[in-house]
């Protein structure tokens, strides 16, 4: 079961709902990449929610479609810097110049409707009541536009965090960082295929504090090109990491016709 066509990006950081939420399905850095968001999907266990963690576009040359898509069957939206970036809410002054111009190429691409949807989106950290313990940003719970890619960039935000588990993106990097309030240690899933659909399941400790990234949907860049993304069951205390494959060439030849970029294309297949 999934959220449906409930929209509830512009109800603010904490959303009341009616019942009690167990299996959360939580998709990241989509990035204009439909055919890896449409494999996602399709392999996607049952599931009461969906928590998109934001830069639904940017890089890839679906930015319609994949909107479209992540509202139908998104339940929860925290905004990316890239959703911010193609509807003019941030400079580009900090970006590289291949995510500036391929910034500027999704501006010109939006249609109005979802231009001001993805406006409405809101800034993380978003709570959800139905979910205890559990909040969603895009960066940090520090700050939206944090990378948090070390040890040492997670201590602050997994010690100071209002809740014990924290999901976020923008790094692109599946796995997580813990902490027993003394170490924090790194986690990255080990997979044993290189193109076929598979999954990695940790049970999460009570006593520990968690920073889980489910991985980048459509430009992953921990080396391995299948699209990420991870379910959190909450009442058994497991996250699920997920890789599945899809159609790469196809996503590599919309970005090559729509003249972005060539390396936007090429690195899909390097997962960098």
């Amino acid at each position: 079961m999934t959220g449906g066509d409930v929209d509830f990006a512009a109800l603010g950081s904490i959303i009341q709902i009616p019942r009690r939420l167990v299996r959360v399905l939580v998709l990241s850095d989509i990035h204009g990449n439909l055919e890896a968001l449409e494999a996602c999907v399709a392999a996607a266990p049952a599931h009461d929610a969906t928590v998109n963690l934001g830069d639904i576009v940017g890089y890839g040359a679906s930015p319609n479609e994949v909107v479209n898509l992540s509202r139908r069957n998104g339940t929860f939206f925290v905004r990316g810097n890239h959703d911010r970036a193609a509807v003019g809410l941030i400079g580009l002054e900090e970006f590289n110049p291949l995510a500036a111009l391929a910034a500027l190429w999704t501006q010109s691409q939006l249609t109005p409707q979802n231009q001001e949807w993805l406006k409405s989106l809101p800034h993380g950290p978003l709570e959800i009541n139905g979910l205890p313990g559990v909040q969603f940003v895009h960066g940090s719970p520090l700050d939206e536009d944090e990378y948090l890619v070390t040890p040492q960039d997670a201590v602050e935000p997994l010690l100071t965090a209002a809740v014990p588990i924290t999901f976020y993106g923008h790094t692109h990097q599946q796995g997580y960082f813990s902490s027993d309030g003394v170490n924090c240690e790194a986690f990255r899933p080990v997979y044993t295929t290189v193109g076929q659909p598979e999954t990695l399941s940790v049970h999460l400790q009570k006593e520990m504090r968690y920073l889980i990234n489910p991985g980048s949907v459509g430009q992953p860049r921990d080396g391995d090109w299948r699209a990420a993304f991870a379910l959190l069951d909450e009442q058994a205390g497991v996250v699920t990491f997920h890789r599945v494959p899809y159609n790469l060439k196809e996503a590599q030849d919309r970005i090559m016709t729509a003249n972005l970029p060539e390396r936007l294309a090429t690195r899909l297949a390097a997962g960098r």
